[in-house]
């Protein structure tokens, strides 16, 4: 009996024991494994900007119309997306077109917004002025003249697009027609024709890409023409003396036609355009030098 009791007693001894050693070891264990475990970091994003919207907003006085609806455009374009809101038609006719006519002391100045990482595929020197003109192009088509209508554009490198959409990146004002303003325009004619645009062709070839201070003067132009009902923009295509005259004639047409349609594809109207060819006729410098063929294929930009 003595000994089953001492072996009972061995039994319940080395459980204990076992349990004490147990909870010690895995413990600590636990504890060392926690504290060396890493721990996941939580790295927490920034928030979205927010996507900016303008609204087609104006007022003169008593008269004002606002709508959130706005001119829409797609990144580095210069085309508006249609359909165009009927909100927005709703304001252009018939109030703003009355407005207009009942006041023609009065313009609607229109600003293109853009930003600096945007790509200008247009004739413009950027895209905020591309897209007034486009959306200028619009209300001249509902009635209102565009010689009470002033574009300009304004660089907002806050904005922020709807899934490469930007909404409403157009701004409006109406104002009084400036007291110089007819001195603004017989200088801007005297700009033109003083240092008219002139577009340089490698041989038989037919294609342009403007610079910056080209870009400038085709703004240049298409606001003359706007402010000047009866003017006109004339482009003439010439070509240097290779090759045989009806060779060249068709060739300056060429180039005269190829400028032509890359200026209406920028807003200035078919019916404002005159395209001639004079070929080889007129050459600024000397045929007999490969320099001088160079500048004499050319088509000049100007108005009249």
């Amino acid at each position: 009996m003595k000994k089953i009791t001492l072996y009972l007693l061995g039994i319940i001894v080395t459980i204990v024991v076992g349990t004490y050693f147990y909870l010690s070891c895995c413990s600590y264990c636990g504890i060392i494994t926690q504290k060396e475990a890493p721990k996941e970091k939580i790295v927490s994003k920034p928030p979205l900007p927010k996507t900016t919207s303008y609204p087609f907003d104006f007022s003169d006085g008593d008269f004002a119309y606002t709508t959130q609806d706005n001119f829409n455009f797609k990144t580095s374009t210069f085309d508006y997306l249609e359909p165009v809101s009927e909100n927005v038609r709703n304001g252009i006719l018939p109030g703003l077109k009355n407005h207009l006519t009942s006041n023609e002391q009065k313009v609607m100045n229109i600003t293109g917004y853009y930003t600096s990482d945007e790509h200008n595929s247009s004739a413009f020197p950027n895209l905020g002025l591309a897209r007034a003109n486009a959306v200028k192009n619009y209300f001249v088509s509902q009635e209102i003249p565009s010689s009470q209508i002033n574009i300009g554009a304004k660089l907002m490198d806050d904005m922020v697009p709807d899934k490469a959409i930007y909404k409403g990146p157009i701004g409006y004002s109406i104002e009084e027609v400036s007291a110089n303003a007819e001195d603004k325009i017989k200088a801007l004619y005297d700009k033109i024709t003083g240092d008219p645009l002139i577009l340089y062709f490698d041989t038989a070839e037919a294609s342009i890409n403007p610079s910056a201070e080209q870009r400038q003067k085709i703004a240049d132009i298409a606001q003359y023409l706007d402010k000047v009902e009866k003017a006109k923009c004339q482009i003439v295509g010439y070509t240097d003396s290779q090759g045989s005259r009806k060779t060249n004639m068709r060739l300056g047409q060429e180039r005269a036609d190829f400028a032509k349609d890359y200026l209406m594809q920028n807003g200035i109207s078919d019916n404002r355009i005159k395209a001639d060819s004079k070929g080889p006729k007129d050459p600024i410098a000397s045929n007999n030098t490969k320099e001088g063929r160079a500048k004499n294929r050319r088509t000049v930009i100007t108005i009249k």
